[in-house]
């Protein structure tokens, strides 16, 4: 009866990736909520057990009025010593089979994905590359994004910001990379962020199962402008998707990213680098 007045976001352990319905983000958010709010319920019930004993023993073996000295020491309990060490152990193999199962599941790459996608990190900004079906990416589209501009508040300019689209209920493939140092790949809402490293390329895949906006940064420092390293994402219909890959077709944003790389476009709080050198000469 208690679990049925609690809502999706308290259900979910208060993690973000749910709305008032229920409905996740992905089709693996459920699985990750679920991992970590099982996970929790047994620890909680591995802390009130403990805590129980402690405060039993604390309470049964305590100092009577008119006792002196030590009591008396026991020295060995196999008994006690074997449940120790098993229940631990056990916990512990378990809580890794779920985790393994479960990481397992979500780390399955789609063999023939819907949509292609690289993701490259850079200091400190974000591009985006749509893969064509070109051996050479010859019909790929991208994006070059900048760094987050905040204001003399602090205020980000979220227009801004890079900004990753995605066809709903689609199988996506993001393929991910660095051009420097190591960065982290994180769709807050999403619940699973993966590392990026120089010559190691990760991947992740899933569906997008909700149209709307998500938050996304680096969770890995990276550094002085790590902070700034944030992104949007715009999970959308099929046709929505379509017309931007068109848009940025007709905007001559074509070809393999690694053609027309320009490695930091500008700072926070300046405009473009390139702009701001022309402005000196």
């Amino acid at each position: 009866m208690a679990l049925a007045g609690c809502t999706p976001t308290e259900l979910h352990g208060y993690l973000p990736g749910f709305v008032e319905d229920g409905t996740a983000a992905t089709n693996q958010t459920d699985r990750v909520a679920s991992l970590w709010v099982n996970s929790w319920i047994v620890l909680l019930a591995v802390g009130v057990i403990t805590w129980g004993l402690m405060a039993w023993a604390a309470i049964a073996y305590r100092r009577r009025k008119g006792q002196t000295g030590l009591p008396v020491q026991m020295r060995y309990n196999m008994p006690i010593e074997i449940f120790y060490t098993i229940v631990p152990l056990i916990l512990v193999l378990g809580m890794f089979f779920f985790t393994a199962r479960d990481q397992t599941a979500i780390e399955t790459k789609w063999d023939d994905p819907d949509v292609e996608i690289t993701a490259i990190a850079k200091q400190w900004a974000w591009d985006f590359q749509y893969d064509g079906e070109e051996d050479d990416n010859a019909d790929a589209v991208w994006t070059m994004g900048i760094q987050a501009q905040p204001d003399a508040d602090g205020n980000i300019d979220q227009e801004q910001l890079p900004t990753l689209v995605l066809p709903v209920d689609k199988k996506v493939t993001i393929d991910l990379q660095s051009r420097d140092v190591i960065h982290s790949f994180w769709i807050i809402d999403f619940l699973y962020k993966k590392d990026m490293y120089i010559g190691k390329d990760n991947s992740w895949s899933f569906i997008p199962t909700r149209v709307g906006e998500y938050a996304g940064k680096c969770a890995e420092l990276c550094g002085e402008y790590h902070s700034m390293m944030l992104f949007n994402v715009k999970v959308v219909e099929q046709d929505e998707y379509d017309a931007y890959l068109e848009s940025l077709e007709q905007a001559g944003n074509t070809g393999d990213i690694t053609d027309a790389y320009d490695r930091l476009a500008n700072y926070p709080g300046t405009t473009a680098q390139n702009d701001s050198e022309e402005g000196e000469e």
